[in-house]
């Protein structure tokens, strides 16, 4: 891993909301509230935390699927070599922008239109950048179908979504981020809706990918055995805001923000016969923290391990 791909400082995404359709006053919802992370080139980094804290509004806002209310978000231009900022790309560089950054959605039927064949939504990227010939986009097309392991190829170009099985429309909608060869996808609960037996092969399909292709990734999930199967850091969300980010295995066996320890003792045990422990919310070690730090937003508690130092008391409920 070496240079940085993508720079995120202070993201911010807002929404108006009222009461109803004539009222007159809005209130401010913050999705995401400032929330600052960097991804290396071939590194994973995940984005956990639970329904609703702003995962998927982080996603879009990166992708320009909506627009960011303030912030600064960098990427690596390929073709230069250099990072530019997305609020400056112009009409040609947002075509080199989408090649090289990619999404992939949670629900692959909703993703896929259902009046195309396999072959016509893989070959939409191709048509829209302008990719090679016709016989190129084609052969493209079957490889890529052979690499996330949909074989014999010619069975599915004719196929439509419906008429293959869910974990087969997530293949598909793989190949349809990965064919471009972008430098940077993001996967927002891609295997959330597979089986237990589908989903590890399109983790190991994926981690494949990003050694062959030298893709980077960020990983929205809220499961945090995923997480440590997917990536190397993890960035722990709540409230739209990023509460402690570290290397997988770091955070996991040492976490210090409280949210961040309720979220692992909630990790389901595989024993009908274990008994969890109650975990006691206990802010002890994080206000020491913030009381030694407070000019700064995250702090560095060690082996690259940042915490949040803003205040999060009134969020918890005692169960």
């Amino acid at each position: 891993m070496g240079k940085n791909i993508l720079e995120v400082r202070n993201l911010v995404k807002h929404f108006e909301v009222s009461k109803s359709v004539f009222s007159r006053n809005k209130k401010i919802v913050k999705a995401v509230d400032g929330i600052s992370f960097d991804i290396k080139a071939g590194e994973t980094l995940g984005l956990v935390g639970q329904s609703g804290c702003g995962k998927t509004t982080t996603a879009r806002s990166l992708c320009l699927l909506d627009p960011k209310t303030s912030g600064t978000v960098n990427f690596n231009n390929p073709e230069t070599s250099k990072m530019e900022s997305i609020d400056e790309i112009d009409d040609d560089g947002i075509r080199v922008f989408r090649r090289n950054m990619q999404m992939i959605f949670q629900d692959p039927y909703e993703s896929l239109n259902p009046r195309w064949t396999i072959k016509d939504i893989i070959k939409e990227p191709l048509d829209i950048h302008n990719i090679g010939s016709l016989a190129e986009r084609e052969d493209a097309i079957v490889e890529i179908l052979r690499t996330v392991g949909l074989t014999p190829p010619e069975n599915y170009l004719k196929r439509y979504p419906h008429e293959i099985s869910g974990g087969q429309r997530q293949r598909v909608s793989i190949a349809r981020t990965l064919v471009m060869k972008p430098k940077f996808v993001i996967c927002d609960e891609p295997t959330s809706m597979l089986d237990v037996s589908i989903r590890i092969s399109i983790m190991d399909l994926m981690l494949n990918l990003a050694k062959e292709l030298d893709v980077s990734y960020l990983y929205i999930t809220h499961d945090l055995a995923v997480a440590r199967y997917m990536c190397n850091r993890i960035a722990v969300m709540f409230n739209g805001k990023i509460v402690e980010i570290a290397e997988t295995e770091e955070l996991l066996q040492n976490p210090i923000h409280p949210y961040t320890k309720r979220l692992i003792s909630s990790i389901p045990i595989p024993d009908p016969s274990y008994k969890r422990e109650r975990y006691e919310i206990n802010f002890d070690e994080l206000d020491k923290i913030i009381s030694n730090n407070t000019d700064e937003q995250m702090v560095d508690v060690g082996n690259e391990h940042l915490v949040a130092t803003h205040d999060t008391k009134g969020f918890f409920i005692e169960t």
